[in-house]
């Protein structure tokens, strides 16, 4: 005769297969900057459930690989990058998000420069998609993109990660263009570079552009090391 305790961790077995009849991914969120918009790095969907439409890249999680693993892997074999810094942000969980069944996902976010970057895998359809231009896409990525972009433009205002897209040497109107890209709005020239330049962390480079159709600008450099010896004082940028 089985006893009640046989039956209750029968009971919890039952039950916990049943909680592993769902899957794991990752979708990385790649921004681009081109000197004048913030795009986003997307593939045409393989599922006839949502044929047409853009997707962020993605995969389900290895069993025996780690969740950074995972997304690095598929920047790696969507993109041919493998030196891109990525940075979890949120984990999404609808019951009906997938067609396949009960997927769970956790987005990762990355920036890079688009003119630095030249993509290795031409097979698999990527595009680069204006973001303020997107309107829908497929699963919930909309969703998940909208959410990283809500991240970044609150890191974009608490940390110069921003500096990475611009060249080495930049005028402050490309400095400006990056900023009103990532935070969607337009910023008052006066007080944008009154205000970068009251902090004191760019280095006047005594140069201007060259072969410029327009008056040419003066060039600076961001001073990453001043800022690392005042970043636990730093209290970011308001506008």
């Amino acid at each position: 005769m089985m006893s009640m305790y046989t039956k209750n961790i029968n009971t919890h077995l039952v039950e916990i297969k049943n909680f592993f009849k769902a899957a794991i991914s990752v979708d990385c969120v790649i921004f681009g900057f081109n000197g004048n918009e913030l795009k986003v790095l997307l593939i045409e969907s393989d599922l006839k459930e949502y044929k047409g439409q853009w997707s962020l890249l993605g995969d389900i999680v290895r069993p025996d690989e780690e969740l950074d693993e995972a997304a690095y892997r598929v920047l790696k074999a969507r993109t041919g990058l493998d030196d891109l810094y990525m940075e979890q942000v949120q984990t999404f969980g609808a019951i009906n998000r997938h067609p396949a069944g009960r997927v769970i996902t956790v987005a990762y976010y990355s920036l890079v420069n688009i003119e630095h970057v030249e993509l290795k895998k031409h097979n698999n359809e990527l595009h680069w998609h204006s973001v303020k231009e997107l309107q829908q896409m497929a699963f919930d990525h909309k969703q998940i993109l909208d959410t990283c972009h809500e991240r970044l433009k609150q890191q974009v205002m608490v940390q110069p990660i921003g500096f990475n897209l611009l060249p080495k040497k930049f005028s402050l109107r490309e400095l400006q263009n990056l900023y009103e890209a990532i935070l969607d709005v337009e910023l008052d020239r006066r007080n944008f570079r009154k205000k970068f330049l009251s902090m004191d962390l760019l280095m006047d480079l005594n140069e201007e552009e060259e072969d410029v159709p327009h008056r040419p600008a003066k060039l600076y450099k961001f001073n990453f090391d001043k800022y690392d010896q005042r970043k636990k004082r730093y209290l970011g940028i308001g506008f």
